[in-house]
């Protein structure tokens, strides 16, 4: 029933449902709004007893993708944001963006891996985008009906390749023409650091006086803290290359974010470099210099390169480039020191 009640005559709705009195406002002056209102609540309460929900269409992918990634995204590393980010602002979002979820068949997938695989993606980077799709579906209870049709691409099983000595002096005159490059490359094939150890390096971990670094936040968690002697190709790379940055402070990242800043080049654009962030990818510029080699190799094989011919650094540790390194003590009175005189740990 309904009825008015207060100064203002407002209409309230009283029933009973499963043995309760149901007694609310309408918050409306109007009896056949009150009435509506009435209606909608009971049958609120009737299809949530009878557990009866709302059937609605999937969205479309561009959709669902978009609500996923922010959903997962704090709990992603930064490396796998980008590499979610490419899969589907580049790949997978222009090709099946539009399609509802419950379209995207077998056949639909089966194409998409065709047009990839035309396009000379590896297989490795199709397996992710892949992956990527499979979350999405997963996450509608989409993917059930379709796992038994979809077959991942085969990776390559074998071991990574090393660089002979003359493949390795021809990659690196490829890399002349770009500073940024010639350094990183560097960097990797003498002292067997990984591509985001790299990457993500900043300058209160390396100590130019006793020429040696201190690696970051790493793959697994034995690598973090290792300490990693210079040898003086390295020293020598470092050194002309903080010379780029004279302002700079530790906690500068070596390589920072540079988009359209040319940063590779003699005279860069520095306003459009912020050092507080870590570059974000030399692929382009990797690539480019591999086209110049006539070489074919992944960034990774540099760090076989550096193993197989036994590390480059004068000054051997127990485990300069493995697993099981000691941690950097953070307390030891270390003194880690830019070139330009800035300071970081205890005196």
């Amino acid at each position: 029933m309904v009825y008015q009640r207060g100064k203002e005559k407002t209409w309230w709705y009283r029933f009973r449902f499963a043995g309760r009195i149901v007694h609310e406002s309408a918050k409306t002056t109007s009896k056949t709004v009150a009435r509506g209102a009435e209606r909608a609540r009971r049958r609120q309460f009737e299809e949530t007893w009878n557990r009866i929900e709302k059937r609605t269409l999937p969205p479309r992918f561009d959709q669902a993708s978009t609500a996923w990634l922010a959903e997962v995204k704090p709990h992603l590393a930064e490396r796998t944001k980008d590499i979610y980010g490419v899969a589907l602002d580049c790949h997978l979002t222009p090709e099946i963006g539009s399609l509802l979820l419950c379209d995207i068949s077998a056949g639909v997938i089966g194409r998409y891996q065709a047009k990839r695989k035309a396009e000379k993606a590896s297989a490795r980077t199709l397996n992710k985008e892949l992956q990527v799709l499979r979350q999405i579906l997963k996450r509608h209870k989409l993917w059930a009906n379709l796992q038994g049709d979809v077959k991942f691409e085969r990776e390559s099983e074998g071991i990574g390749k090393a660089l002979s000595r003359e493949d390795e002096g021809t990659l690196l005159t490829a890399c002349e023409s770009n500073q940024l490059l010639h350094t990183v490359v560097t960097i990797a094939v003498n002292t067997a650091l990984r591509k985001n150890e790299i990457r993500t390096l900043q300058w209160n971990q390396i100590d130019f006086f006793r020429k040696e670094l201190v690696v970051g936040r790493s793959k697994t968690e034995d690598s973090s803290g290792r300490l990693v002697p210079l040898n003086p190709l390295v020293f020598a790379s470092l050194l002309k290359w903080a010379g780029r940055f004279p302002k700079s402070v530790p906690e500068h990242y070596v390589f920072p974010a540079c988009e359209a800043a040319g940063i590779e080049r003699e005279n860069p654009d520095m306003e459009r470099v912020d050092p507080s962030k870590p570059i974000k990818s030399w692929r382009s510029a990797w690539r480019a210099a591999l086209k110049r080699a006539g070489l074919k190799l992944r960034f990774h094989d540099l760090r076989h390169t550096c193993h197989n011919q036994g590390g480059r650094n004068d000054r051997k540790r127990p485990d300069d480039h493995g697993n099981r390194g000691p941690r950097f003590p953070q307390d030891d009175g270390t003194l880690l020191a830019h070139p330009n005189g800035s300071q970081t740990g205890s005196p």
